[in-house]
């Protein structure tokens, strides 16, 4: 019974991602997706940072669209258990797309882990779909400067922070200062100008994203 769920979910998910990614080759330059974030920097007891828990809130119309057909015990409402599938699902998509997220640590790029069992779930509250998933570093790290962005290169999905509590940490040290940046709203005339520039060249696409990047920056003095 799961295993077939579990294939109705993953085709419902890669028919949905087709129909995206046929949308978005002929798009206008805005997104069709809106994510809203929180993150949370966590650290080890010796002051290292661990990563990162996020929790992204999907938009009432694709919330809507990944949960159809999904059997519920209670009608309009789902548990952490039914959403089990179109989690695991959600999150091996994400892999492919390293997760949106970028990490510099002092000048230097830095790996993520894949999330773990247990490390990701899906809520649904007040018809919102909330991916839950912790993105762990490699190795844990100690940089003075760690400087995160989260984006789709193509600007297909917004990414926003939420407007309470975007950012927090968990067990920082004293000295550690933790900001989050939002990027500039588009004008009319830079709008227009990036979908002149997509229809001009698709290839320039991957700098969108880029320019309406949230990101995140944690100062840790030595």
């Amino acid at each position: 019974m799961r295993e077939s769920w579990y294939i109705r979910a993953m085709i419902r998910w890669i028919l949905a991602l087709l129909l995206f990614a046929a949308l978005a080759s002929a798009a206008q330059a805005h997104p069709h997706i809106w994510v809203t974030m929180r993150a949370e920097i966590v650290y080890a007891p010796d002051g290292a940072i661990i990563g990162i828990k996020n929790a992204w809130s999907f938009d009432d119309m694709f919330s809507t669209m990944a949960t159809q057909g999904i059997d519920a015990a209670e009608k309009g409402k789902f548990t952490r258990e039914e959403l089990k599938d179109l989690a695991e699902v959600n999150v091996s998509s994400l892999k492919g797309y390293d997760y949106f997220t970028s990490a510099n640590a002092d000048g230097t790029k830095v790996q993520f882990k894949d999330p773990a069992d247990g490390e990701y779930w899906l809520d649904y509250k007040d018809q919102i779909l909330t991916l839950n998933f912790t993105l762990k570093f490699d190795t844990p790290i100690k940089p003075r400067e760690l400087d995160i962005e989260i984006y789709d290169p193509t600007y297909y999905i917004d990414f926003a922070f939420a407007k309470s509590r975007p950012v927090s940490a968990a067990n920082a040290p004293a000295d550690c200062t933790l900001t989050s940046l939002v990027p500039q709203e588009l004008s009319y005339q830079e709008g227009k100008k990036l979908a002149e520039s997509f229809f001009n060249n698709p290839s320039n696409a991957s700098s969108w994203g880029s320019q309406m990047a949230s990101k995140i920056k944690v100062t840790c003095p030595r």
